[in-house]
């Protein structure tokens, strides 16, 4: 008998981060093993120990059978949950499945399906296993090769996410006050952009590069949004100054800063971005990436995800 015929083809793997941003983690976690168990779901489990860690859990998960995973905690767990899927190589990962269990900071992928936090709802929804098989961005730099489920970021968009190291302890509160900070303290910068070939040279606040909706705690920088369309929906915001930010801080929320005279979208499968002068802060899904060029492009209908 096969290591996969071991394992009920319904099992689940869940690999949940006890140092979530959420400080009753393990209050929460007796909970959700309550939930599960009250329904009669097969499922196995590991903590992570360091970072990146879940990488490793995955691809032992999968190498033993499994191909349905629950990602427990905020964007950064679900982040490497999906690195771990498309970098390993002992199945197709459209044969994987995910779901969310939120117990982070900002979820701010979970938002885009409208998928609520109430553990009880949470469990209801992977129970009824509604799947949509989504993109997933894949960002070439000069050292790796990096995947992401829900939004990239170069510019503001990175500032802000390296600013929230500093600022965890103020909670959902952290994103507003990094976001302030950046408008106050970075410096917009000068890029080559290459996109549906064409080059554009701009000075920028960022570059955005969105499979999903949402960012930095629910802003919304991207347009027409379609997960499953097998494109990048892309937002240049160029020379907006202290101003323009802070009069249009509520449409960064709303998503209508789109609309703004000095913001432009594309749509494209692929996008290279060069800083001219030195690195530029870079983020996908929240990590941190430091590199002097990169290339993201689209994998179209990579990866099952669990949708409310």
């Amino acid at each position: 008998m096969s290591t996969i015929d071991k394992i009920n083809i319904n099992s689940w793997y869940i690999i949940a981060n006890p140092a979530s941003g959420n400080q009753n983690f393990s209050k929460q976690w007796k909970e959700i093993q309550q939930l599960l168990n009250k329904k009669n779901v097969d499922y196995s489990f590991a903590f992570t120990q360091f970072s990146k860690h879940e990488i490793e859990l995955v691809q032992n998960a999968i190498q033993k059978g499994f191909r349905n995973i629950i990602s427990v905690d905020g964007d950064g767990t679900l982040h490497n949950v999906v690195n771990g899927i498309m970098l390993q190589r002992y199945v197709k990962t459209s044969d994987i499945t995910i779901a969310v269990i939120p117990l982070g900071t900002g979820n701010d992928w979970i938002k885009t399906y409208k998928q609520p936090k109430s553990l009880e709802k949470t469990i209801e929804i992977i129970l009824n296993k509604n799947t949509t098989l989504q993109d997933i961005g894949a960002i070439t730099t000069d050292k790796n090769l990096i995947y992401y489920n829900n939004v990239a970021g170069i510019g503001y968009d990175g500032y802000i996410v390296n600013k929230l190291k500093y600022l965890k302890k103020f909670g959902a509160l952290s994103y507003l006050l990094a976001g302030i900070y950046g408008l106050i303290f970075y410096k917009k910068k000068d890029y080559t952009i290459l996109i549906n070939n064409k080059e554009l040279k701009a000075k920028c606040l960022m570059v955005v590069c969105g499979i999903c909706k949402y960012s930095g705690g629910g802003m919304q920088f991207t347009k027409n949004v379609n997960t499953t369309d097998g494109l990048l929906d892309i937002t240049i915001a160029k020379n907006l100054n202290f101003l323009d930010l802070i009069i249009n801080l509520p449409k960064l929320y709303s998503g209508a800063i789109v609309n703004h005279k000095k913001v432009s979208t594309y749509k494209t499968s692929e996008i290279t971005i060069k800083p001219i002068n030195g690195n530029s802060f870079i983020q996908a899904d929240g990590e941190l990436i430091t590199s002097d060029k990169l290339q993201i492009n689209i994998i179209p209908k990579a990866i099952n995800f669990v949708i409310n």
